[in-house]
């Protein structure tokens, strides 16, 4: 195993983000406030300086996938003529979906549109404009622009390395621009720090579901609501995805996908059926057409107001998360997806999972809000302790118990999908791009990763997750940037 390894990866890359990763971990287990204290400090700079940019990044990004949409390369191939789809379109959907939004659908799908409605960002608090600008922006953020950034990364990478023969890897969105300069110290960095970037990206994932899954223990079998447990749940966890990422994606990841949306949707038949039906499917269709209709002018806002700090913690750190999720998500879509053609990557990977996010929102925030107007019993808890949202919501309804261990095992398997698939993608950066590397440098980042979700929680919970997620995604946006105007080069010289 050992000789695979050393054989196996890529020298510069794996040490520098080993080096990186390693140091972080110490230093922020060590020195766990302080190492808190600097995160909040990085987060209030970017987004104070560097707000404007990531609207504005996001912005082009969601106008060249567009393009992308209904250009005339629709019909070109990621591979050769003759190749065909690895996985069927149901396993291909399955796990492209439970990598690209994890466990945070899960954790913010009840919890958002009920912070937005006790405290939205224009609209007055509690009434009935806060109620559809809470839906708006839940739409808003988990809609078209984290799929798009995901489009941009994923179809690029996928391109160049099923037509191009260029290595599954950050750096290959550089080589439209820089050509064979990609595989000197440019590429080396450029890949080293994205997988940096990744594992703090999924590692604010993987922190988010270990609060999760405490809640869920909290409220089923009383087990204490503690860093302390949710250090051990990560611990835990992590072996058993750690196991799933060295079997493979056709065996772990792929089984592991398909039992997870298997789960949401049982999930998502349940609460339509049992919860406000009628208000559900209102709040659907009234929230998509506003979503529509005010897409371009919520892309380009930019709240000015000095006493405000909402689109700070919200807007600006998921665009910061999505960011920073993108070689993640974009390299294991590539990996997936040999044998599409670019619509058909450009129009699953963009509508379907956003449709879907739509109608979970919906679903489970309209449920959410509607709990909460008729009783009051929703807004405090969800407040008081957002990683409760999910089991708030589901003893409300009938079969409370059965429901709520459910949504435990739901939270557990997102958690693992989460963490297998992420550790499986810096594993792939950091063997040179090999889509199978080596079994040792697998284990190797799947603890990484969960170390490193240990020591953010340690250093401050939810609020050093928030900001070493928009940290992170700071490289990937200007990489991302890059890799429109690479696409663009791409497809002008590519034919069908």
């Amino acid at each position: 195993m050992l000789r695979e390894w050393r054989e196996g990866i890529s020298p510069p890359v794996f040490f520098t983000a080993a080096g990186i990763n390693i140091t972080l971990i110490i230093v922020a287990g060590i020195w766990s406030k302080a190492s808190g204290e600097l995160f909040e400090a990085v987060l209030n700079a970017i987004t104070t300086q560097f707000g404007w940019y990531y609207i504005s990044a996001t912005a082009v990004i969601v106008a060249c996938v567009f393009w992308l949409l209904f250009s005339r390369h629709g019909k070109l191939k990621l591979g050769q003529q003759d190749d065909h789809p690895q996985f069927s379109l149901q396993a291909w959907l399955a796990m492209l979906f439970a990598a690209g939004m994890g466990m945070g659908l899960v954790f913010w799908g009840v919890a958002e549109p009920i912070h937005h409605y006790q405290m939205p960002p224009t609209a007055d608090p509690r009434t009935p404009d806060a109620a559809a600008e809470a839906m708006r922006f839940s739409f808003f953020h988990w809609g078209l622009h984290p799929w798009a950034i995901y489009v941009v990364f994923g179809l690029t990478i996928a391109l160049l390395h099923f037509r191009k023969n260029l290595p599954l890897a950050p750096r290959t969105l550089l080589y439209p621009l820089f050509g064979n300069r990609i595989y000197g110290w440019l590429g080396h960095t450029t890949d080293a720090f994205c997988t940096v970037g990744t594992l703090l990206g999924v590692a604010t994932s993987l922190g988010l579901g270990a609060m999760q899954i405490n809640a869920g223990l909290n409220l089923v079998v009383d087990i204490d609501y503690s860093t302390t447990v949710q250090v051990w749940i990560i611990t835990l966890i992590t072996a058993v995805a750690t196991f799933s990422t060295v079997s493979g994606v056709s065996k772990g990841i792929r089984y592991l996908s398909i039992l997870n949306c298997a789960l949401m949707g049982f999930f998502l038949i349940f609460v339509f059926l049992v919860g406000p039906t009628s208000y559900q499917i209102t709040t659907f269709f009234t929230t998509f057409v506003e979503y529509v209709q005010y897409l371009v002018p919520t892309s380009l806002w930019l709240d000015m107001r000095s006493d405000s700090d909402w689109q700070k913690h919200w807007t600006l750190f998921y665009w910061g998360w999505w960011f920073s999720w993108s070689p993640f998500v974009g390299i294991f879509i590539a990996r997936i997806s040999r044998g599409r053609t670019v619509r058909e990557f450009v129009g699953f990977v963009l509508l379907i999972p956003t449709l879907i996010n739509f109608i979970w929102f919906s679903v489970f925030g309209g449920t959410g809000l509607y709990i909460e107007n008729e009783s009051g019993r929703m807004a405090g808890p969800v407040i008081d302790n957002v990683a409760m949202s999910c089991q708030v919501l589901l003893e409300q309804l009938p079969w409370a118990s059965f429901m709520q261990w459910g949504g435990l095992l739901l939270a557990v398997i997102f958690f693992i999908t989460s963490s297998d698939s992420g550790s499986f993608v810096d594993d792939m950066i950091t063997s040179g791009g090999n889509p199978n590397p080596p079994i040792a440098n697998r284990i190797f980042w799947g603890i990484s990763e969960g170390a490193a979700a240990a020591v953010l929680l340690l250093a401050g919970g939810l609020q050093v997750l928030q900001a070493a997620s928009i940290s992170a995604g700071l490289l990937q946006s200007l990489l991302l940037l890059v890799g429109c105007a690479g696409l663009v080069k791409i497809l002008h010289t590519e034919s069908v």
